[in-house]
C-alpha cells in the first residue's frame, strides 16, 4: 500500500488514476496496453507540474497515485487490453486506505470492443472499490464524449477550452483545484446539469482559432464566473468513433440548482444555434488540388495537412495513398525540383534496412500499408538515406530517405510531427522547404506560426474529415450534419443531484 505523505489528519486523502486515449473505430488499427505511457506510484506526479513538491496543491492533500496511462490516439482496444489496465487501477485503489477524493484523468474518446462507454465503465469499476462517498473530479479533452452514466458517476467534470489544446495543463489543475476546494468546503455535492447536443463535427471544424468556437468557449469562461456556478464545460465530442455517446455535450456544475440549469441551457442553445456556422480551420481542397496550389504559390513554406490519416486523431498513420500520389507527380522526380518534406510513414522493416545501409547509401525499400491498406498498398521507395536518428520517445528510430526532391520520413513506430525540432533533429529545415506535408488536421501552434501558406487536404483514412461518408451506424439519430433538416432538439437540462 502506498504510504501517505503526511499523517496530518486535516488533509484529505486523494487518489490519482485514469486512462486517456482517443480511438478511431473507422481505423483497422488496434491499441495494445504497451502503447500507453504508464506511470505508477510516485511516477504519476511527473505528469502534473502543479503537484510538484512544495506547490500549494501538493501540500493541500495527501496524495496516493495509483496508475495513469496516456496513449497516442489510435485504434480501439480489445476487451482484454482494457481489463488488464482497468484491473490494475482497481487493485491499486483497493489497497489504499479510505479515500476522500479521486482525481480521474481521462480523455473521453477511448473505444473498446464490446463496451460502448469505456470511461464510465472504468469509473463504475472504481466506484465498486472506493465507494459512493468518495468525491471524483474528472479532467477531459473537449473531443471526448460525455454520457449520462459518466455524469452520474463523477461529481465534477471539466474540459479543455482551446483547440489546439494549449490549456491542457490548466484543465487538469482546475479539476484538481475544484476537488480540493470542494473537499475543503465540506458542503453538499454540487448539482450537475447535463445536456447532450445532437451535433457531431470534426475538430478541424471546431477550432477555437475561429468563430463560432472562439465565442462559445469565451461564453464557457464567462459562465464559470457567475454566482452559483463552480465549473462549465462544452465538449464537441469525437467524430471518428461510432457509439451512441458520440456527440457534443454541455455540463455545468455548482451549488445553485437554477443557476446551473439555466447556464447549461444557454450554452447548449448557443452551440446548437451556431451549428451551421462551423467551418474548416483552413482552406480545404483535394490532395492534388492542394499540391497544385502549393506549386503555384509564392508562400514558403507551404503546409499541406494530409488529414485523413492523422495519427493524433486516431489514424493508423501508415496509409500510403498520399505518399503514392506525391511520388507520382512529375514536378518532384528531379533532385532539383521543389523541396518537399513528407511526415511520415511507419515502416519498421524499411527503417531497419536504411539503418543497415547507412548514411548516404542508396536504398530501395517497401513502406506502409501494413495496418491500413484500404486506400493504397505498400509503396516502393528508392532513394538515398539522408539521416538516421535513434531513441525518439514515439518513433524509436527515424530515417529520412530522399527520392527526387522529396524527403520522406520513415519511423519504426507512429509519431506525430508537431514541432520544428521534429524536423531539424533529422537534418531537415522546414522553413527553407517549399512544401511540408504533415499527417495532421489543424496545425499545432509551432507549425501554424511557421506556415506561410496552408491547405487542409481532404484525404482518405480512418479519420476522414468528410465524416458523413464514413458510415456511422450506431450514433443516436437524428444528428447534425447527418440529418441537416432535423427539427430542433430538446435542450432542457438533465439534473443530477
Amino acid at each position: 500500500m502506498p504510504a501517505p505523505e503526511s499523517s496530518t489528519s486535516r488533509r484529505p486523502i486523494i487518489a490519482i488514476a485514469g486512462l486517456a486515449i482517443e480511438s478511431s473505430s473507422f481505423s483497422p488499427a488496434r491499441t495494445p496496453a504497451s502503447a500507453f505511457l504508464q506511470r505508477r506510484g510516485a511516477e504519476v506526479f511527473e505528469g502534473y507540474a502543479f503537484l510538484a513538491p512544495g506547490r500549494p496543491l501538493r501540500e493541500a492533500a495527501t496524495w496516493l497515485p495509483a496508475l495513469t496511462g496516456k496513449a497516442l490516439p489510435g485504434g480501439i482496444l480489445s476487451a482484454a487490453t482494457f481489463d488488464e489496465l482497468a484491473d490494475e487501477i482497481v487493485e491499486r485503489l483497493r489497497d489504499m486506505p479510505p479515500l476522500d477524493g479521486l482525481y480521474f484523468d481521462i480523455h473521453g474518446a477511448m473505444s473498446v470492443d464490446g463496451i460502448d462507454d469505456p470511461e464510465a465503465e472504468l469509473l463504475r469499476r472504481i466506484r465498486a472499490v472506493i465507494g459512493p462517498d468518495t468525491l471524483v473530479s474528472a479532467s477531459m479533452d473537449l473531443h471526448g464524449n460525455v454520457s449520462a452514466s459518466l455524469v452520474e458517476s463523477a461529481d465534477l467534470l471539466t474540459t479543455d477550452r482551446t483547440a489546439p489544446h494549449v490549456d491542457t495543463a490548466q484543465t487538469k489543475e482546475r479539476a484538481v483545484q475544484n476537488l480540493v476546494d470542494l473537499l475543503g468546503a465540506g458542503g453538499p455535492r454540487p448539482v450537475k446539469a447535463w445536456i447532450p447536443v445532437p451535433v457531431l463535427l470534426p475538430g478541424e471544424k471546431t477550432s477555437t482559432r475561429l468563430e463560432p468556437a472562439a465565442g462559445l468557449y469565451g461564453l464557457v469562461a464567462e459562465i464559470e464566473q457567475r454566482p452559483g456556478i463552480l465549473d462549465a464545460g462544452l465538449w464537441v465530442g469525437y467524430a471518428w468513433a461510432d457509439e451512441p455517446r458520440n456527440r457534443a455535450a454541455v455540463v455545468v456544475t455548482g451549488p445553485d440548482r437554477e443557476a446551473v440549469a439555466s447556464a447549461a441551457e444557454e450554452l447548449a442553445g448557443a452551440f446548437w444555434s451556431a451549428r451551421e456556422r462551423f467551418e474548416f480551420v483552413a482552406p480545404t481542397d483535394t490532395y492534388h488540388g492542394a499540391l497544385d496550389a502549393a506549386l503555384r504559390s509564392a508562400d514558403r513554406p507551404f503546409f499541406i495537412s494530409d488529414s485523413g490519416d492523422n495519427p493524433t486523431a486516431g489514424g493508423a498513420g501508415d496509409v500510403t495513398w498520399g505518399l503514392r500520389e506525391l511520388l507520382a507527380r512529375p514536378e518532384f522526380v528531379s533532385p532539383s525540383g521543389p523541396v518537399v518534406l513528407y511526415a511520415s510513414v511507419p515502416a519498421p522493416a524499411a527503417v531497419d534496412a536504411a539503418v543497415a545501409a547507412g548514411l548516404g547509401a542508396p536504398v530501395t525499400v517497401t513502406v506502409g500499408a501494413e495496418v491500413d491498406d484500404r486506400h493504397a498498398g505498400p509503396v516502393e521507395l528508392s532513394g538515398v538515406v539522408h539521416s538516421i536518428r535513434q531513441g525518439d520517445a514515439d518513433a524509436r528510430t527515424e530515417v529520412v530517405v530522399r527520392t527526387g526532391s522529396v524527403f520522406v520520413i520513415l519511423t519504426a513506430e507512429r509519431k506525430p510531427y508537431h514541432y520544428e525540432h521534429d524536423f531539424t533533429d533529422l537534418g531537415l529545415d522546414p522553413r527553407s522547404a517549399d512544401i511540408v506535408i504533415v499527417k495532421i488536421g489543424y496545425l499545432e501552434p509551432e507549425l501554424f506560426d511557421m506556415a506561410r501558406g496552408w491547405i487542409l487536404a481532404l484525404t482518405p483514412g480512418g479519420v476522414d474529415q468528410h465524416i458523413v461518408r464514413l458510415g456511422h451506424n450506431r450514433i443516436e439519430r437524428p444528428m447534425y450534419p447527418f440529418d441537416p433538416g432535423m427539427p430542433d432538439p430538446d435542450l432542457g437540462a438533465r439534473l443530477f443531484e
